[in-house]
C-alpha cells in the first residue's frame, strides 16, 4: 500500500530546517520545496500547494431575556490576506496516473507575499496565522495532507517624527473617604518618545506630588491591549507586561523620578492597521491612594521592529531628536575638578608635524574618490605660562614721556 511506501512527506521552506520557525517580511518571496520518499515505486495523481494568510475572531456571549430564559449570541469574522495556489504535479492528459520510483523526489515552489499584509499573532479570542499546505492525491487512497505555518512580521520603523515626539500627560485625583475631603494627589509624566523596540528601556520622568494625610504608593507599568472586532461589537482583554513599583511617598511630600527605567521584555510588536485585530500599547502610571480608588496617567506607547538610529533620524523633529535625559546629572562630582596645567595641553613638535596634512603618496588612490574629503584639524598655540616676571623689561635708553606735554 501507499503507506508502506510513502517514507518522508513534508514541506521545507528555504533557508531552514524542518520545525524551525520562518519569519517573512510582507513583499517578501517565499521558496521551498515539498519532499516525497518512497520506498517502492508509487502511482501518484497530483500535488497540489496552497498558501494561505488569515486574520479570524471569534468569541461567545451569554445574554439573558428573562427570569428563565438565556441564549448565547455568537461573533465571528474573518480577513484574508493571502491565497495562492499551484499544482506541482499535474495528472497526464490521458487521463493516466504518474508513477514515480522509489526515493526522494523534490518539488520547489515560490510565490510572492502581498506588501500589505499583519503580524502573526495569536490572541484569547482570534489570531493572524500564515500556512502553506501541499495535499497528495492517490488512486483509490485518501488525500495524504501536510501543512508548514510559518510567521510575517511587519515592519515598524520608530525612526519616523510621529513615534519620536515626546510624550507627556498630567493628571490629579481628589481623595475622599466617608464624604470627607483628604486632600489632593496630582502626578506628572513625560517619556522621551513614542516608538520602541523590545528590549530598550524606557526612562520614566515623573513627578507625583501627595498633598494627602496618608502615605501612597507610585507605580509604572507596560498595558497590552487585545482588541477584537466582530459585527460591529469589541472585545478587549489587557495584560500587564511588565511593571515596577516606586517608593512609598509619605503625606505632604513630593516624588521626582529621573528617568526611572523600565524595560520592554520581548512583546510581539502593534498591529495597527488590521480590520479585525488590533494590539496596542500604553504606559501607565498609577499611584495607590488608600481608601479610594487609584489615580492612572496613561501615555500611548508603540512598539516597533526598526529600532532607533545611533545619531536619530533624519526625519525626526528637533524635539524628538535631542530629549531630556537627566542621568548624566548623578555623574557630577560634588567639588569640581581642577583645570589642567599648560604643559599638559601643549603640543610637541612631533605632535606638532602629525597635524600636517598626509601627502599624496601616502593616500593611494583614496584621494581619487569623488566622496573623498580630507579635513585638516587647525589649533591655536595656548597662551604663554604665567610668571610675575615680565619677559619684556622697558629699556633704561628710553626717556620717561612728560604726560603734561
Amino acid at each position: 500500500m501507499i503507506f508502506d511506501r510513502l517514507k518522508r512527506f513534508l514541506i521545507v521552506l528555504e533557508g531552514t530546517e524542518r520545525d524551525a520557525p520562518v519569519a517573512f517580511s510582507p513583499g517578501q518571496a517565499v521558496s521551498g520545496r515539498v519532499v516525497l520518499e518512497l520506498a517502492a515505486a508509487a502511482r501518484l495523481g497530483a500535488l497540489r500547494l496552497r498558501a494561505m494568510g488569515a486574520a479570524r475572531v471569534h468569541w461567545t456571549e451569554s445574554r439573558s431575556a428573562g427570569s428563565s430564559t438565556a441564549y448565547t449570541q455568537s461573533y465571528s469574522d474573518q480577513v484574508e490576506f493571502l491565497s495562492h495556489r499551484d499544482t506541482l504535479l499535474a495528472p497526464p492528459d490521458n487521463g493516466e496516473v504518474t508513477v514515480l520510483q522509489a526515493g526522494r523526489h523534490e518539488f520547489p515552489f515560490t510565490f510572492q507575499l502581498p506588501e500589505t499584509l499583519a503580524t502573526s499573532f495569536e490572541g484569547k479570542h482570534g489570531s493572524v496565522r500564515y500556512w502553506v499546505k501541499a495535499k497528495l492525491h492517490r488512486p483509490w487512497l485518501t488525500v495524504k495532507k501536510v501543512k508548514k505555518e510559518f510567521t510575517v512580521i511587519e515592519p515598524i520603523d520608530i525612526n519616523t517624527p510621529a513615534l519620536l515626539a515626546p510624550q507627556a500627560g498630567a493628571k490629579e485625583k481628589l481623595a475622599r473617604a466617608w464624604y470627607c475631603n483628604r486632600g489632593q494627589v496630582s502626578v506628572t509624566a513625560k517619556i522621551d518618545r513614542k516608538g520602541y523596540t523590545p528590549g530598550e528601556v524606557i526612562p520614566i520622568f515623573a513627578e507625583i506630588d501627595n498633598c494627602t494625610s496618608r502615605a501612597v504608593v507610585p507605580k509604572a507599568a507596560i498595558i497590552q491591549t487585545q482588541t477584537f472586532i466582530a459585527r460591529g461589537t469589541k472585545k478587549q482583554k489587557k495584560s500587564v507586561v511588565t511593571s515596577i513599583v516606586g517608593d512609598s511617598i509619605a503625606a505632604g511630600k513630593r516624588e521626582v523620578w529621573h528617568g526611572r527605567a523600565l524595560k520592554i521584555p520581548p512583546v510581539g510588536p502593534s498591529i495597527l492597521q488590521c480590520r479585525i485585530i488590533q494590539v496596542e500599547y500604553s504606559l501607565k502610571v498609577c499611584v495607590d491612594i488608600p481608601g479610594t480608588s487609584k489615580l492612572l496617567l496613561e501615555l500611548p506607547l508603540v512598539i516597533g521592529t526598526i529600532p532607533l538610529h545611533p545619531f536619530g533620524s533624519r526625519t525626526s523633529s528637533v524635539s524628538s531628536q535631542y530629549s531630556v535625559n537627566l542621568d548624566w546629572l548623578s555623574s557630577i562630582p560634588e567639588q569640581l575638578e581642577a583645570p589642567p596645567e599648560y604643559s599638559a595641553v601643549v603640543s610637541s613638535p612631533e605632535a606638532e608635524q602629525s597635524l600636517a596634512p598626509p601627502c599624496r603618496s601616502e593616500l593611494g588612490d583614496i584621494l581619487e574618490s569623488p566622496f573623498f574629503a580630507y579635513i585638516q584639524e587647525f589649533r591655536f598655540r595656548p597662551p604663554p605660562l604665567y610668571s610675575e616676571v615680565d619677559p619684556n623689561p622697558p629699556s633704561d635708553n628710553i626717556r620717561p614721556r612728560c604726560m603734561t606735554c
